[in-house]
């Protein structure tokens, strides 16, 4: 979708705060928009769009005990080495299947 927007305007913000139980999501992020929505139509009780800024930014409002952030440490070498090893196995049984 063509929106005027630079790849920098095109952002996803979130807010919330100790006091709400709703997180807020504003996102240009094709996606987070793809996930969000079919979440909210999942589960209207607790995830709503409540935005739409024409240029491409949703905005979505979501229970907050439903949100959560997930950061992973960086594979090690060796961790990274064994599933490529693995995912090539894997490729291979595939092609051997057809």
């Amino acid at each position: 979708m063509k929106t005027g927007l630079t790849k920098r305007q095109k952002t996803t913000c979130i807010y919330f705060d100790e006091a709400s139980k709703t997180v807020e999501i504003q996102t240009h992020n094709t996606a987070l928009k793809k996930r969000l929505t079919q979440y909210a139509a999942e589960y209207p009780n607790l995830c709503r769009q409540t935005d739409d800024d024409e240029q491409g930014g949703l905005t979505f409002e979501i229970d907050r005990r439903r949100f959560a952030v997930r950061l992973t440490a960086p594979y090690s070498d060796e961790r990274r080495q064994a599933a490529s090893e693995l995912a090539k196995g894997n490729t291979n049984r595939l092609r051997n299947a057809k």
